[in-house]
């Protein structure tokens, strides 16, 4: 069975991705991601999927899976039952771990563990017990406060007694063959075509699906309508322009974007960074001659 790739949306004022969800929910399936992630079972019990392991699993349960590595967990509960909240769930990117253990080098204490993490790592009961308060004060902090809590997490795993790897030395996850399939493969498409023209139909086609069908599998898969997704990643990649392409006016980026008019570009940027594109220049322009100036 191929495993979905789920899209994990790190805000652009987010270093990483902490929330908690209920079940039933859309991310319960068998799926994958590049991100590391950390999750912890705060109710039911059932079984759970990592690579070619099978095991079972309970409140308490604490599980880091690397990159890439499909995984599941199914909770045992009657058909129609519906949970306010199961779980909590701490995502995070290779490239920003890369990035803060180049400023801070203290962090390759982490490395063994998150290289462990490929195969997957299940932790003890007592490291889940002080692990899993902070992830739920994670969820709800603010600003540094997100960081300082994040820091402890990874100490708290690094640091762990006892843990042990789950999925066999003989699995090897192949994300180019998963991206290969279904909604995957259209996500690959959009990934590589970001700033051509398509549409949902095209897209639909492409997986062999009815425009219809595509429509209600995408969203399931990725919690957003296609244009919702599209104009997100269009709009983060006008923000590395801005920030990059000093030359380049805002109509040329709009285009070079994806955007085939100013006015929609204009409103999509305001609805997703809460200002223009001409404000966002000058704030990055006044920050680069603040620190020119210290």
């Amino acid at each position: 069975m191929t495993p979905d790739l789920e899209v994990v949306a790190i805000g652009s004022a987010e270093s990483f991705k902490a929330w908690e969800h209920g079940y039933p929910y859309r991310t319960v399936r068998w799926h994958f991601h590049p991100e590391y992630e950390i999750h912890h079972v705060v109710a039911t019990t059932g079984q759970y999927f990592v690579g070619d392991f099978i095991g079972e699993f309970e409140p308490g349960n604490l599980v880091l899976t690397g990159p890439n590595l499909p995984h599941n967990w199914v909770s045992d509960v009657p058909p129609g039952t519906c949970l306010p909240l199961r779980c909590r769930v701490l995502q995070f990117s290779e490239s920003f771990f890369a990035d803060a253990n180049r400023v801070f080098p203290e962090l390759s204490g982490c490395i063994d563990i998150l290289e462990m993490s490929r195969r997957g790592v299940l932790f003890t009961p007592e490291t889940a017990a002080l692990v899993g308060p902070i992830l739920g004060e994670l969820v709800e902090a603010k600003g540094i406060r997100r960081i300082e809590l994040f820091m402890n997490v990874l100490n708290a795993l690094s640091s762990a007694q006892n843990a042990s790897t789950l999925a066999s030395t003989r699995y090897h996850p192949d994300p180019s063959g998963f991206m290969s399939a279904g909604v995957n493969q259209a996500l690959a498409y959009i990934n590589t075509h970001l700033t051509e023209p398509f549409s949902e139909a095209d897209l639909a086609e492409l997986t062999g699906q009815s425009p219809s069908a595509f429509s209600r599998s995408f969203r399931r898969h990725t919690g957003m309508a296609l244009v919702q997704y599209v104009n997100r990643l269009r709009i983060n990649f006008a923000c590395h322009l801005l920030m990059s392409k000093a030359e380049m006016s805002i109509t040329d980026i709009c285009f070079a974007a994806g955007f085939n008019n100013i006015s929609n570009f204009n409103r999509r940027f305001l609805d997703q960074k809460g200002m223009a594109p001409s404000r966002f220049r000058t704030l990055l322009a006044q920050n680069v001659r603040a620190v020119e100036a210290a």
